[in-house]
């Protein structure tokens, strides 16, 4: 008998280290990256712990890590809340103001398809099933911007490289922004956190009609070659584009001027870019988040992944239930960096333990209360990169 119990607790603890392994996912290139990029020490032991207490949350709790219940009924929600947002702004709307709460609608329920149905697939949190998370992803590309391109910018070279100024493509904004203290300062960056609001606008049709044809025809994302999409995935992107040019232009104008179509666009893009750029300012770009470089000598960082990970990263408005229904989790990001496989259903559970442990192994997690409390801190920080650098 005390056989069987040895081993079936051996057989579990086995299981437990498969499943930690499995869940926290460290950039291939930890020990040893790819020319000219930062490389990572090994792990202090902090982050094989909190795969294995995470790892322990889901056996004692008989959950799922992804294919929740929850996410299906929030993704039919969400199309339902798109299509009839869409339906009332094209085909039942004669005036201005009739159709500006739906246009409003219809944008941010397209902010909610990125924040949870795009963004749970393109990281493979969706389903355990690839197909599945390939559809959740696509949704992407039916809202205009492109899936492919997402993967390297954010699942490759931000979730590896968060708040590494020159290789994190996330922070990297253009000459008009300054948001790590090792890019440029020029003089317009003084004023910073006041034009910089309106500008978030123009992220969404920037990505829908120029940014992305620019990204897959050159082949370069900022710093970095990216393979130029090819087979399937430029058949994906060329459908998505015209698929979503289809839907957000085309067709409108069969039934209004060309005017009011083009202005409507203007709007729901806006609203779009300011409520997803916004939403991740609020977890890198703030006076709490480190903007560590490597040693130039070696291109190693002085953290581990995951100890990077956590002290680049802010969680806010942890307690608030519709934020974090809307946003996808995206409000608890230290979780998301660490555990970017397991359903964003999940976060608020785990944002428990992985405080815990951050505070034992002396890790610095950093939260703010309010979604209010993470928008001053932005705009803080904006000010703070905007003034002249002392030297």
């Amino acid at each position: 008998m005390a056989n069987s119990e040895q081993l079936d607790g051996d057989l579990a603890a086995k299981t437990s280290a498969r499943t930690a392994a499995r869940l926290s996912v460290a950039p291939a290139d930890t020990d040893a990256g790819p020319a000219g990029r930062p490389k990572f020490p090994r792990d202090n032991g902090f982050q094989a712990e909190l795969g294995l207490r995470v790892a322990g949350y889901f056996r004692a709790t008989g959950r799922r890590e992804r294919d929740c219940w929850q996410m299906y009924l929030k993704t039919a929600v969400i199309l339902v809340w798109c299509a009839v947002s869409y339906a009332l702004l094209v085909f039942v709307t004669r005036t201005w103001w009739q159709a500006l709460p739906p246009a409003i609608l219809l944008a941010a329920g397209l902010g909610a398809v990125g924040f949870s149905i795009q963004h749970d697939g393109g990281h493979r949190a969706y389903s355990r099933r690839r197909w599945v998370n390939k559809l959740a992803a696509w949704s992407l590309d039916l809202m205009g911007a492109s899936s492919y391109l997402w993967h390297w910018k954010h699942h490759i070279f931000h979730h590896t490289y968060s708040n590494v100024s020159g290789v994190d493509s996330d922070i990297e904004l253009g000459a008009i922004v300054r948001v790590s203290p090792h890019q440029p300062r020029r003089w317009f960056h003084r004023w910073q956190h006041l034009y910089l609001w309106p500008l978030y606008g123009l992220m969404a049709g920037r990505w829908h009609l120029w940014g992305d044809f620019k990204d897959a025809i050159t082949g370069w994302m900022g710093p970095h070659r990216i393979p130029r999409p090819s087979g399937w995935d430029l058949a994906v992107f060329l459908v998505g584009k015209i698929w979503s040019i289809g839907l957000l232009l085309v067709l409108p104008m069969l039934f209004h001027p060309v005017w009011a179509v083009l202005v409507f666009y203007l709007i729901v893009t806006a609203v779009l870019g300011v409520i997803m750029s916004v939403v991740f300012q609020l977890a890198h770009c703030v006076e709490e988040a480190d903007f560590p470089l490597p040693d130039p000598r070696t291109q190693r960082m002085a953290s581990a992944w995951a100890v990077h990970q956590a002290e680049t990263t802010v969680d806010f408005a942890r307690r608030s239930r519709v934020l974090s229904w809307y946003l996808g989790g995206l409000n608890f990001q230290i979780e998301h960096h660490l555990f970017p496989h397991v359903c964003h259903v999940h976060y608020p559970a785990l944002s428990e333990i992985v405080e815990a442990t951050c505070r034992e192994y002396g890790v610095r997690y950093s939260a703010h209360c309010t979604l209010w409390a993470g928008l001053t801190s932005h705009y803080r920080w904006l000010r703070r990169m905007g003034l002249p650098v002392v030297a």
